[in-house]
């Protein structure tokens, strides 16, 4: 009998090689090359799913009808869709230090205070120091079960003895499979592990929290499949040396992606902000230059924002151009929109642009209040300080509408301000029923008449 051919892909990009290879010459990357299954191989899994449920016409699907279960903290509700669902698999990435494992263990606690058995699986602590953890957060309950394991079968027996109704492995990349020769961390532990634990939650009902390692890009550590093997993946935002984190979401099978978290980091642990325009506009400057106020939808949620902007000239051959919280290519375009459009002159002028707060702007809704900062700033006469404006810009200069308008001229009348500039299709197309007095405008250059005029 012929001894049956090895094949091995690169997970990567699929690139077929007769031998293990440490690096893909296909795309480049390190330790992707697995094993694929022989002809016997196929033949065998082929054989086992003779008895497997045939495929039904969707219309004749059955409807599966899950409860979820509300976690009690309404910010990581609200970024989970209302709650964990039975045998999601939910992975959690963030910076060292931002409150991975923090909120982790609040979570658990507060399904321990509603009845429900929580599993907390740590493979870079000891039992010891979860529970001195536990301590300081206030989240020591006995239905909170903590284990310090590293080995992936023993966290699935854990799962099937004990049955809880929740289970955290932080982190994903301390775990590894034992029949796998690679050590814990590589590509192919942190899939296999993954696999497992999900075929496990799918099996058992159980939600799984996987916690994640990131890399210096920001990207969460392993292979990139891991993200596509899950069904939610939230990422926590902000620098550890500031007090705000937010919990964004960039995939969910079970609600938006659009949703986001606000907490405060204090001595107690992460703690819920649930008014998040009246925290972001805080310590808002007064009459001062260069500062414009703008609402922008996280999902179903209006958040009110300060934008920033300095302008001051260049001692160099070629201006600055620095960006935080925006895209930068977009403040580019505001910037020559502004010169060709609005006559100003920032050629000479070095530029930056920030969001108070650390939150990031991806709506085009904003463009508005951005270019309005910048020329508040180089022309050194403040805005309307009860004045929000919103607006697409474009390069003809015009101003466009913004989707939801009504949620944000409210959530902007319920912070206390009396006017808005607007785009002038959106008063007219619109009927908005708002407490405000709207200014319509057409072109940038009706927008910097009637803001700095």
């Amino acid at each position: 009998m012929a001894k049956p051919q090895r094949s091995f892909a690169c997970t990567e990009c699929g690139y077929r090689a007769p031998q293990w290879m440490g690096r893909c010459p296909e795309c480049g990357s390190w330790h992707s090359f697995s094993e694929v299954a022989s002809a016997a191989g196929k033949e065998k899994a082929a054989a086992s799913l003779a008895g497997a449920d045939a495929p039904v016409p969707l219309s004749a699907a059955k409807d599966e009808d899950f409860a979820r279960v509300p976690v009690g903290i309404s910010e990581l509700d609200r970024v989970l869709g209302g709650g964990l669902v039975p045998g999601a698999i939910v992975l959690i990435g963030g910076d060292p230090g931002i409150g991975k494992s923090t909120i982790m263990l609040q979570a658990l606690h507060a399904l321990a205070e509603r009845g429900v058995k929580g599993l907390y699986v740590s493979g870079e602590e000891s039992v010891r120091q979860v529970k001195m953890r536990g301590q300081r957060l206030s989240c020591v309950a006995d239905n909170v079960l903590v284990a310090s394991e590293t080995s992936v079968d023993r966290v699935i027996g854990f799962m099937e003895e004990l049955s809880p109704g929740v289970v955290v492995a932080d982190s994903v990349q301390t775990l590894f499979c034992e029949g796998l020769p690679a050590s814990p961390g590589s590509l192919g532990q942190v899939r296999e592990v993954a696999f497992r634990l999900a075929q496990t939650a799918k099996r058992t009902g159980i939600p799984v929290f996987l916690v994640g390692h990131v890399t210096k890009e920001g990207a969460i550590a392993g292979p990139r499949t891991l993200e596509h093997m899950v069904d939610t993946v939230l990422y926590f935002e902000g620098d550890r040396d500031h007090l705000f984190r937010i919990l964004r979401a960039v995939k969910n099978r079970f609600g938006s992606t659009n949703e986001i978290g606000v907490f405060e980091m204090r001595e107690k642990g992460l703690a819920e902000v649930t008014n998040v325009s009246a925290v972001f506009l805080s310590e808002r400057p007064e009459n001062t230059p260069g500062s414009a106020v703008t609402a922008c939808m996280e999902g179903t949620r209006p958040v009110l924002v300060e934008v920033q902007a300095l302008v001051s000239a260049t001692g160099f051959p070629s201006p600055r151009r620095t960006v935080l919280g925006l895209d930068g290519n977009r403040v580019a375009l505001l910037a020559a929109v502004l010169e060709k459009r609005a006559g100003l002159r920032l050629m000479a002028h070095d530029l930056f642009v920030n969001v108070a707060g650390g939150v990031r702007i991806t709506e085009p809704g904003a463009d508005l209040a951005v270019a309005a900062a910048i020329a508040s700033s180089a022309m050194d006469r403040k805005l309307p300080a009860n004045t929000i404006i919103l607006g697409e810009v474009g390069l003809t200069g015009e101003v466009r509408g913004v989707s939801r308008l009504s949620l944000r001229l409210r959530e902007a009348e319920k912070m206390g301000f009396s006017h808005a500039v607007l785009p002038a299709a959106s008063v007219r197309n619109q009927n908005l029923e708002s407490g405000l007095t709207l200014v319509g405008v057409k072109t940038v250059s009706d927008a910097m008449q009637a803001l700095l005029a």
